[in-house]
Parts: C-alpha cells; structure tokens; sequence
C-alpha cells in the first residue's frame, strides 16, 4: 500500500473515530454512486452527514479543506442525492469537512460542519 493511501486510511478511521465518539452514527464508508463516492456517511436525531476527509503530513502547502473544490463538491453532492433518493432519507442533510495533520506521531483533527451547500449549478 503506497504511503500517500496508507495515510489517508488512517485519516479515514481516526475521523470515523472523532464522529463516533461525538455522538454521530457511521452508516457507510466508502458510498459510491458510480464513479462518485463519499468518504463517510452519518448520522445525527437531526440530520444526514456527508463527510469528505482530507488527510496531509504536516509539510502540506494547501490547508487540506481547500482541496474540496467546486468539481469535488458536485460529485459529493451527486453521490449524496443518489443516497438519499436510494434509501428514502426524510432527514435534513449537511455536507462537512474533517481534515486530519498528522504531525510527527501525532494527528490533529478539525470538523469542518456545513463546509459546503448544495447549489442548483
């Protein structure tokens, strides 16, 4: 497994961690809806989450949020209305962010919530 993937895995599971441990309900990982695809999907009593993670080394140039750009946020937008339409989801929807530096041994982590919103264009 190349390093870059190996990182991001860990980046994946530290943030289902975080979630899990803030009172959220993992209901997928890795959701794709053709060549589509969300990261982590949850759940809170008041809305459904769809969670981009982007994980960096501390040397990163971009702050890693900045790397959900226009295009990426419609194609988690399009994943996200595939599962809502498949599932029949009544709950209000949010699209968050959580970035993860690991820095040395360590990693911070940040929630982004509401990072984006899905628009018409």
């Amino acid at each position: 497994m190349a390093e870059s993937h190996a990182l991001g895995q860990t980046g994946e599971d530290l943030a289902v961690s975080y979630l899990s441990e803030n009172g959220y309900r993992i209901l997928r990982r890795n959701w794709k809806a053709g060549r589509h695809e969300i990261d982590i999907i949850a759940e809170t009593d008041e809305y459904i989450v769809f969670v981009e993670v982007k994980t960096r080394s501390e040397d990163y140039l971009v702050n890693p949020s900045e790397a959900v750009n226009r295009d990426k946020q419609r194609s988690i937008i399009f994943a996200a209305d595939n599962f809502i339409k498949r599932y029949s989801i009544d709950k209000e929807s949010r699209f968050d962010i959580i970035t993860v530096i690991r820095k040395g041994d360590s990693f911070q982590t940040e929630h982004i919530e509401d990072a984006f919103y899905p628009t018409l264009k």
